[in-house]
């Protein structure tokens, strides 16, 4: 039997406020309480249910739009539906973010040039070319910091030897190879580094592809050790492998020209 709930007594326990609680009745994220006779709404165990669900997708970061219609999903009592539209949601959110920290990492590694041109300058008379207040045209790479956004889980125990291997199905490799041919027809440059390759894109990349990728390739391959740069030659993806992997990474990434 379900336990009748005074709206107080929800507030306590879901830690979603008396007025909030109102509002989501007011636009059907909760259904219509009961009343007593005097008026009170009365809640049962089914609605606690259903707002530790609505929290649990506040806390992925989904708007109210979203959350109603999981909750359609939710209302029909079986979880495959609820996991199905909510992996399609998350995956969504996971790429916006993934991009999100791209774009950031390139603004601040943009203020960080335009902070090291402002030092670099300071004429007597009205700005000209070079103070940068009105332009950026000064090379000043050597000054300024790269920025490294190191993405992919790696074993806890990093003194253990990693096995040169990959986990995939050879159906699913092959897949793997296609997503990143199709990927780096963005790059723009190859060179060289100790025990690896740095590959710079163009800025048409879908960057989101890019960090989905190299997530997923160092899930299944462990052995490389990936980072996306961001600095003054652009935004690049850098690869790094034991010597006796190193053919393996110039066959899925290239070699330098």
């Amino acid at each position: 039997m379900s336990t009748s709930y005074k709206i107080k007594d929800v507030a306590d326990r879901s830690r979603f406020t008396a007025a909030t609680l109102r509002y989501y009745e007011e636009i059907g994220l909760l259904p219509e309480s009961t009343r007593t006779p005097a008026g009170y709404r009365l809640y049962d165990d089914r609605t606690l249910d259903r707002l530790a669900f609505i929290a649990r997708a506040k806390q992925l970061g989904c708007t109210l739009e979203e959350i109603a219609d999981l909750t359609l999903a939710w209302d029909g009592g079986q979880c495959g539906p609820v996991q199905d539209r909510l992996r399609g949601v998350v995956a969504d959110k996971l790429a916006s973010a993934q991009q999100q920290i791209v774009e950031l990492t390139t603004l601040i590694s943009e203020l960080q040039r335009a902070a090291g041109t402002l030092e670099l300058h300071r004429p007597d008379g009205p700005c000209d070319e070079q103070c940068g207040c009105v332009t950026d045209t000064t090379d000043i790479e050597a000054v300024l910091p790269r920025q490294v956004v190191a993405l992919g889980k790696k074993p806890d125990h990093q003194d253990e030897a990693v096995p040169i291997a990959c986990t995939l199905t050879s159906q699913s490799m092959r897949g793997r190879r296609d997503e990143w041919q199709r990927l780096l027809s963005h790059v723009t440059d190859r060179e060289t580094l100790d025990n690896g390759l740095r590959a710079t894109f163009g800025r048409t990349t879908p960057l989101a592809e890019l960090m989905r990728l190299v997530a997923a390739e160092q899930d299944c391959c462990q052995f490389f050790d990936f980072a996306i740069t961001v600095d003054t030659r652009g935004i690049a993806l850098e690869v790094r492998a034991p010597a006796d992997a190193l053919p393996v990474l110039q066959a899925l990434f290239g070699t330098a020209a």
